[in-house]
């Protein structure tokens, strides 16, 4: 029996005109966009299919701009009779995660990864943060980069994404002195990345001690099918530990590669990326090559993922 888990994107794999052909071709997808400019207070269409990529970038656009086409591309699939066993999301993709899971409503969750982007993007001015992608280290290796480096600011692990690939997030000048030390070390790369704010640090507790006050505002429900956080790499027992983990996820390393792996022990085999892009899909190949990866993101694929599952 096939286990099915459903993946959602975080930031970075946004595009102009990202879900406006799934929208055009089902009135399920279209309605989520209508939904979303309707609790944000602007048309967002607009934004992502004829804005451009700059407007795109800025956090408190793209945060809501990925979760809405997510959210569009998953109600299509829900049409088509796919279920999961089980979700998660890298970063921004857990707020996806919970909607898919009916845990939070989908205009409580646009107006909050909204504000979420605001206050991630606020609490370190421009050109103070940083973020590195590190190739060819070890968990251990990077981290002992990271502790080297600190003598000069802040520098932490921000992403275990998959064997190899680590980010990290900090001050500009502790993490391009990471970056020496870990080539040094026979990093194969390490590159600075295009990125607004060093997220997923401790530079940016204040923005998740704002986003604790709109969490506040918001109702949880019950998860009718597990989430996997990004802070633990496990199961959230209840309902009461989701707001504790979205504040803590903003300034937490986000240990994608042991969330999947957690899945895989589970038995899931079939792993279905929901949302711009198929970066997940990679880091998931790179985990276990020998598990389905599928994803939705357009009309192709959605048709080579249904016709995969055979539905």
């Amino acid at each position: 029996m096939s286990k099915i888990a459903f993946v959602f994107a975080g930031q970075g794999a946004q595009t102009v005109g990202m879900g406006k052909e799934l929208a055009e071709n089902f009135e399920a997808a279209n309605r989520i966009f209508n939904e979303a400019s309707q609790a944000l207070g602007f048309d967002i269409k607009q934004m992502i299919w004829n804005g451009n990529s700059e407007t795109l970038m800025i956090t408190e656009n793209t945060q809501p701009a990925i979760v809405t086409m997510s959210i569009a591309a998953l109600r299509v699939l829900e049409e088509k009779g796919i279920k999961a066993d089980v979700a998660a999301g890298l970063s921004l993709g857990e707020y996806s995660a919970h909607i898919a899971s009916g845990s939070l409503n989908f205009t409580d969750a646009v107006k909050l990864v909204r504000k979420r982007g605001k206050y991630m993007q606020e609490e370190v001015p421009i050109g103070k943060g940083a973020m590195a992608a590190i190739l060819a280290l070890s968990p251990e290796q990077v981290k002992e980069c990271c502790k080297a480096a600190s003598a000069l600011g802040v520098c932490e692990p921000a992403n275990f994404n998959c064997p190899g690939q680590i980010v990290v997030s900090g001050e500009v000048a502790a993490v391009e002195k990471c970056c020496e030390i870990a080539k040094e070390m026979g990093a194969k790369r390490a590159m600075l990345l295009p990125v607004s704010a060093p997220f997923h640090c401790s530079m940016l507790m204040g923005a998740g001690e704002k986003l604790a006050a709109e969490l506040e505002k918001v109702e949880v429900f019950d998860m009718k099918i597990p989430v996997i956080t990004n802070v633990t790499a496990d199961y959230i027992a209840d309902k009461s530990d989701i707001k504790p983990l979205l504040i803590k996820q903003v300034s937490s390393s986000v240990l994608w590669e042991e969330s999947v792996r957690k899945m895989l022990a589970d038995g899931v085999d079939t792993f279905i990326e929901i949302g711009p892009g198929k970066t997940l899909g990679g880091f998931i190949k790179k985990i276990d090559k020998d598990v389905a990866v599928y994803n939705v993101e357009d009309m192709a694929s959605l048709n080579k993922t249904l016709e995969g599952l055979g539905a």
